[in-house]
């Protein structure tokens, strides 16, 4: 019985490609792309903590949230965005601060000082303690979805009476209506908790009240000129500096949060009093989140995807991408090295020659190399062994001289090898030699 048959592996060609280019090629763009998404999500700060919290800011869906107000702008033809750093909020348009209640009233006044020659500002006083309805049981076990709260109890902030340029006196009050009721600016409503909060201010005009005449939102009145919003609230403008821009200042956070705009009359007071601040114009609105934690650093990195750093990130990219296309598509098959050291004769003696080439002592072989042509013809004529070598050079004279009358006698030609010096000149001599040899041997 035979034995079965042991399968062979074909035999692998000598310097052939063990791998697939297009394969290869494949596997490099897909990390470039890998790679190149990295940098932008971190550049563009996708890998920071979600926005939607249980907290009152422009990036949370819950009541207290003004996630709301950003759509609802938005569909006005507004363009909105959520600042995350402060440089973001030097720029033109309308900004709206909603500082939570643990808010440092020094960043608070520097932020909205540093906005009154620059653009209008809206704060909004934050009222609600909430916490994530995740963390509670809701009523009929329903499951409480990310970024919802539950409101738990209402309170002014502390920082309220240190507020500037003006300050504020905030309370929350509850009143005795289920459901206490507001009016201003050509609009009236209900608000949806009996616990109302108000301001009170030396020169604060109001633009919004409840119904025991409390302030819920107004502007400061100082030496601006602001005739929209004087005209809004009925009173007389009396400032004159129309370089100033307005601070609104909404006591009552249900006229503009996600609360509020369950509500389709407290929406369009919302929109009402963001028109105002901007006097009617569709400038461009920001929403602030460094007050409420979310404050980022920019890094060189984040600056890599934003103009004008951008196009030349671009150019970066697309210059390294036509050097690894380059690298991948090069001319002809890779150069091998040889050995440091070949084998035979021709590669010792061109070892040798380069060693002495590079040592500088190239002279040093003129007068062995004339001693070893004069020998080698010594042996040709059959002259003694022993014989010295003026007269060994005299009798090679005398037969180059039978042999070709017009041929430079031989001591001269090694002479002028002996006196060489440069690599030219022993180039010359050695040539010379070399042709009286071989008229010699014809």
């Amino acid at each position: 019985m035979s034995a079965p048959a042991v399968p062979v592996a074909a035999p692998v060609a000598v310097g052939s490609n063990p791998f697939n280019p297009r394969a290869v090629l494949a596997l490099v763009l897909f990390g470039v792309v890998v790679f190149v998404a990295m940098l932008w999500m971190i550049g563009s700060g996708m890998t920071s903590r979600p926005e939607n919290t249980a907290d009152a800011h422009a990036g949370s869906k819950g009541l207290t949230g003004y996630a709301g107000l950003v759509r609802l702008l938005q569909a006005q033809g507004r363009t909105v965005t959520n600042a995350r750093n402060e440089s973001a909020l030097t720029g033109p348009g309308l900004v709206i601060l909603t500082p939570p209640h643990w808010t440092d009233t020094k960043k608070l006044v520097k932020l909205v000082g540093d906005r009154r020659y620059i653009g209008p500002t809206i704060v909004i006083l934050p009222k609600w303690h909430e916490m994530p309805a995740e963390m509670m049981a809701l009523a009929g076990g329903a499951k409480a979805q990310k970024g919802w709260v539950a409101l738990g109890d209402a309170e002014s902030p502390e920082w309220g009476k240190d507020f500037e340029p003006q300050a504020l006196s905030p309370k929350v009050e509850k009143h005795s209506a289920d459901r206490p009721s507001w009016r201003g600016l050509g609009l009236s409503g209900w608000l949806p908790d009996k616990r109302v909060q108000t301001v009170s201010a030396s020169r604060m005009v109001s633009l919004v009240s409840d119904s025991a005449g409390g302030d819920l939102a107004g502007y400061l009145d100082d030496e601006g000129y602001y005739p929209d919003l004087a005209a809004a609230a009925e009173v007389e403008s009396l400032g004159e500096n129309e370089g100033l821009y307005p601070v609104i200042v909404v006591a009552e956070p249900d006229l503009m949060n996600n609360y509020a705009m369950a509500d389709r009359t407290r929406a369009m007071l919302a929109l009402e009093l963001v028109s105002l601040a901007s006097a009617g114009e569709r400038v461009p609105v920001t929403f602030d989140l460094t007050l409420n934690g979310f404050k980022t650093t920019p890094n060189l990195l984040t600056l890599a995807f934003q103009p004008p750093f951008l196009a030349a990130t671009f150019c970066l990219l697309l210059a390294a991408l036509i050097a690894g296309w380059r690298a991948f598509r090069r001319y002809g098959p890779p150069l091998v090295e040889g050995r440091a050291i070949a084998f035979g004769k021709r590669a010792l003696v061109s070892n040798s020659a380069g060693l002495v080439r590079r040592a500088g002592r190239l002279h040093l072989l003129a007068a062995p190399y004339a001693a070893l042509v004069r020998d080698r013809l010594a042996r040709q004529l059959s002259l003694p062994r022993h014989i010295d070598a003026d007269t060994a050079e005299a009798a090679i004279d005398r037969a180059l001289a039978a042999r070709d009358a017009e041929a430079m006698p031989f001591s001269i030609a090694a002479g002028r090898m002996r006196a060489a010096r440069r690599p030219m000149d022993l180039v010359r001599a050695a040539r010379t030699l070399y042709a009286l040899e071989r008229t010699l041997k014809r």
